[in-house]
């Protein structure tokens, strides 16, 4: 365990009032679930994390797989805090600064943590308090006669002089790591559930001259998301954090409350984010890179100077620098479009490179395919990649040009500075320079129209 001490992170609940299969620290915020929030202010401050967990622990688990300090505690039935951190005993150690925190509480930062750990000192039990002014279902603190605490009551034990008190439990403790190794295994059940109370350790931490409280002022912080309302609260808060980051760092946001970014989303100085964009996962913004609004970029890479216009879905692709894509564009994953590239209108690439200047400017899909440098794609044209059993591959040369409404059938070679005619089914390989044409011959007949709606036209007169 880390130097500085340990965190156990509570994280063994159901979360009835999620009304959700899903466990309830498990929620994502901001592409990151609940839990994660008060895991990574733990290791911000320092400390190496157990987390205990019961309900859907193999998921819990999953989520944390393969990151360091991050260790695993079982409790093997829902008794109470109390019996939460008892789960962990073995795992905590003999000596130095354990903090106890809920895996409910996204907003607690790291800054909080290390006044907490400041605060307490040589103490045996540091209790985060905070006022309220209804303090409504809250444990309240009861101080003593030194102006420390003495005990903590639940608010459905408190007596009516005790729910007048403002000052609530948060959740939020420091202990003496000894202290709490022997504390743990004495503790008492409560009825009427028979559950374990870790509020017992103020009193006992008092009895002995070592409980102190730690006044928090930012009541939300530490406030837990018991449901979806709440959970929508903590959601917008942790935005504004991010957006701020990000802002302070030399992005403009045009709209930053029409903003939606993920916590795993860089973004390089002077890029321009317009308003209503989603960005999501592990999107990369380049410097000077615009994004337009209304689009929506997930894991998505955007180098220097590169542009998304307005409406425009980029997933999985890379916009090189100086790139364009949009609007209404849709980059599937593996898109690739290298320095000075563009996509326009209403255009679908997916697993596609396009080199450098090429082009494939409206109506198109372009799928499975290598576009050469500078190359130019018509309106309307399509690569048919797959054949209802596997995937074939396009290779279009530099310079070449494909007329609008071609369909260029995979496997199949256009060579470089060759030119395809518009309404084309290109089938076999157009060699280096040459000019492919691959429709039916046009043929005009005459007066044809004419006789052909003489033909149609409507009869008239008795009968109809």
């Amino acid at each position: 365990m880390g130097e500085r001490g340990v965190a156990v992170v509570l994280a063994a609940g159901l979360g009835t009032r999620m009304r959700s299969s899903l466990a309830k620290v498990l929620h994502p915020l901001l592409g990151r679930p609940m839990v994660h929030f008060p895991v990574q202010a733990a290791q911000d401050a320092g400390l190496d994390v157990i987390l205990v967990v019961h309900h859907q622990e193999d998921a819990v688990r999953a989520a944390f797989a393969g990151q360091p300090g991050v260790a695993f505690a079982r409790q093997e039935a829902p008794r109470g805090t109390g019996d939460a951190v008892r789960s962990a005993l073995e795992q905590l150690p003999a000596q130095g600064v354990v903090v106890v925190t809920c895996g409910d509480a996204p907003l607690l930062r790291a800054e909080t943590l290390r006044a907490l750990l400041a605060a307490h000192g040589d103490a045996l039990c540091t209790v985060v308090t905070a006022h309220l002014p209804d303090a409504g279902s809250y444990g309240r603190v009861v101080r003593g006669p030194d102006g420390h605490p003495a005990r903590i009551v639940e608010a459905a034990e408190a007596t009516a002089a005790e729910r007048a008190i403002g000052e609530i439990n948060t959740g939020l403790y420091a202990f003496d790591a000894a202290f709490l190794r022997a504390l743990l295994p004495g503790l008492a059940p409560h009825p009427p559930k028979g559950e374990l109370y870790l509020t017992d350790a103020v009193a006992a931490a008092a009895a002995r001259g070592g409980a102190r409280a730690f006044v928090h002022t930012d009541v939300d912080e530490l406030m837990g998301v018991n449901d979806r309302l709440a959970l929508g609260a903590a959601r917008a808060v942790l935005q504004a954090r991010v957006l701020a980051h990000h802002a302070l760092a030399g992005v403009t946001f045009e709209s930053p409350a029409t903003t939606l970014c993920e916590v795993g989303v860089e973004i390089a100085p002077d890029a321009v984010i317009e308003p209503n964009v989603v960005l999501r996962g592990r999107t990369r913004v380049g410097a000077g890179a615009r994004v337009g609004a209304g689009s929506v970029l997930v894991d998505a890479t955007l180098a220097e100077g590169a542009e998304v216009l307005p409406l425009s879905h980029v997933e999985g692709a890379e916009v090189g620098p100086a790139a364009h894509a949009g609007p209404f564009a849709r980059l599937r994953p593996g898109a690739r479009l290298e320095r000075g590239a563009k996509v326009g209108n209403f255009v679908e690439i997916k697993a596609t490179t396009l080199g450098p200047g090429a082009k494939v400017p409206h109506l198109s899909y372009v799928g499975d395919a290598l576009v050469g440098a500078r190359a130019n794609v018509g309106a309307g044209t399509i690569t048919c990649n797959y054949d209802g059993f596997a995937k074939h591959r396009t290779e279009i040369g530099a310079g070449a040009f494909i007329g609008s409404n071609s369909a260029l059938v995979a496997p199949v070679r256009v060579g470089a500075g060759a030119i395809v005619g518009a309404g084309s089914v290109i089938t076999r390989e157009v060699p280096p320079d040459a000019i492919a044409v691959a429709r039916g011959e046009q043929r005009v007949v005459d007066g044809g129209a004419a006789r052909f709606r003489a033909r149609k036209a409507p009869v008239t007169g008795e009968g109809r």
